[in-house]
């Protein structure tokens, strides 16, 4: 009895363990099954996406699908005109190439695209605004500007003519807030004509000649109007850069010019920034601003021994250290009395300017980085080529022989010159100088405008500009612009260029009795750094 209960017992005993036992043999074989298909799964997976052309977009590379995120639906593709549209691209079509393209796809409002914010808010300090005259078109305009934006400029104020004035240029332009669009109009002229500039001496010796003394004399004029324009918008400084000049904070707590001016000491009245040059390693550059790292450094921003021991080897025939200009760019707080000292400085009517040199921050000045530059300058002056000509109407060394070189030689002739005078070619100058510290590295703004390019910034306010604008703009835009700077009523005759030098010299007679000696500060001009001497070399 008592084996016969026992033996019933034990029955369940043994199919539970049995159970167990096939449990979990299916268990590990279902285990063993999942880790053999999980990594095949996954491949497989990875070869649809590759296929597909799925996955995580490569920020480098331009694609419909990388793009499409940024696009609201119903919105176009579209870039500049004369321009590839993206659709016509191939996948297999894709190279560094397009990235002269400034972007392919269109998003809505402003200040905000993706993750770039472009500091609207009404409490950020200081308040920053760039004045410029240009003619150029929007590839050189947009990267410009919103590269600014970045770095924390709010306000521009542009003063076009040429093909920056033409209506596919202008609307878009216009259709930008903060951003304040002045024509060369016949109306502007008359009312620069009145301008308080044209009835003192100290921007006189840049009047009635061409070219480049007529620009200076006109972004003179601008620069004038532009700071009217700035007091009532609330700013607190103001610059004048051209659109082939990028300034570098460097420096600064991060990389934004609102963090430098914002520690700049309250007594301080001018901020000048060294201008550092490009220096480009081919001759077929298209896009400078992103396809230009190396610059060589301001004669402030090296020490004497290096700067003047490396003189020769730096200019390589060059007449000067630079090609153009090195006396830099200024920012100026916005105070009364202020007035532009030609187109590099400020100055103010009833003081000498409380100034400061900025010893790490520079201007970036991308000149003669294309080959076409050549020829593009060529074409805006209507000078004979000969060095006694060249000399009305261009300040700098360099700029005149490059004017007679355009002028006179072959395409072959002049790209020849272009390769010895501009192009770094040789590599191991280029390294020395790199070690010396004469030439240097800067990858930022090429980093910041390549990422605003592929996040469909410029394409999206060319896609969302009106597609018409409005002609009365101007009229608005210079409203009052020089009521305070009228000195008597004698002096609203027309200051017009053609005017006669009997009037000028009368008009000036009368001023100078009425003006005092911080008034006439003698406008600067665009300066070539120091010459190397054999005194120099000595001391």
């Amino acid at each position: 009895m008592p084996s016969h209960h026992h033996h019933h017992r034990s029955t369940p005993l043994l199919s539970a363990t049995a159970a167990s036992s096939s449990s979990s043999q299916s268990f590990v074989s279902k285990l063993l099954l999942l880790l053999t298909l999980l990594p095949l799964s996954l491949a497989a997976l990875a070869f649809v996406l590759q296929w597909r052309g799925g996955g995580v977009s490569d920020p480098t590379i331009a694609t419909s699908a990388a793009y499409s995120r940024w696009a609201p639906r119903g919105s176009h593709h579209e870039i500049f005109p004369g321009m590839e549209t993206f659709s016509s691209l191939s996948p297999k079509s894709h190279s560094s190439s397009d990235c002269i393209n400034l972007g392919r796809t269109s998003s809505h409002s402003l200040p905000y695209y993706g993750d770039w914010k472009f500091g609207f808010e009404a409490n950020l300090k200081p308040k920053i605004s760039i004045t410029t005259s240009t003619s150029a078109g929007l590839e050189q305009i947009l990267p410009w500007m919103f590269y600014h934006r970045v770095l924390g400029v709010t306000n521009f104020f542009l003063f076009v003519e040429g093909h920056a004035a033409s209506p596919n240029v202008s609307k878009v332009l216009e259709s930008l807030p903060g951003v304040k669009v002045v024509y060369r109009t016949k109306e502007l002229e008359e009312q620069q004509a009145k301008s308080r500039i044209w009835n003192e001496t100290w921007l006189s010796s840049f009047f009635y000649k061409p070219c480049n003394y007529e620009l200076f004399v006109k972004q003179s004029l601008n620069m004038e109007m532009a700071i009217v324009m700035a007091r009532d918008a609330g700013m607190e400084w103001i610059l004048h850069l051209d659109t082939d000049e990028l300034i570098h904070p460097a420096g600064a707590s991060e990389y934004s010019l609102r963090q430098l001016l914002l520690n700049v000491p309250s007594n301080v009245d001018m901020v000048i920034f060294p201008n550092y040059e490009s220096s480009v390693e081919r001759d077929d550059i298209k896009d400078p601003f992103t396809e230009v790292s190396m610059f060589k450094k301001n004669y402030d921003h090296l020490p004497k021994d290096t700067y003047f021991g490396m003189y020769k080897e730096s200019t390589r025939g060059n007449p000067n250290y630079f090609l153009t200009y090195g006396n830099g760019k200024a920012a100026a707080r916005i105070q009364d009395h202020l007035r532009p000292n030609g187109a590099h400085r400020w100055h103010n009517y009833m003081k000498t300017p409380n100034e400061i040199k900025l010893e790490e921050a520079a201007v970036l000045h991308y000149t003669y980085a294309k080959f076409s530059d050549l020829t593009s300058r060529r074409d805006r002056c209507g000078c004979k080529p000969t060095k006694d000509d060249v000399k009305r109407c261009f300040m700098l060394e360099f700029d005149r022989a490059a004017f007679i070189i355009a002028s006179t030689q072959t395409e072959e002739e002049m790209l020849n010159w272009y390769r010895e005078r501009v192009v770094w070619g040789d590599k191991d100058l280029r390294l020395k100088l790199l070690r010396k510290g004469i030439l240097t590295r800067i990858y930022a703004p090429m980093a910041i405008i390549q990422g605003l390019r592929e996040s469909g910034v410029f394409s999206s306010v060319i896609a969302n500009a009106p597609t018409t604008i409005s002609k009365d703009k101007f009229l608005a835009s210079i409203d009052s612009s020089n009521s305070s700077r009228v000195v008597s009523p004698t002096t609203h005759a027309s200051r017009k260029i053609g005017r006669s030098r009997q009037q000028q010299t009368s008009a000036r007679k009368v001023l100078e009795i009425e003006t005092n000696a911080a008034d006439e500060a003698a406008a600067v001009p665009p300066l070539s750094p120091p010459a190397w001497t054999m005194t120099t070399f000595e001391q």
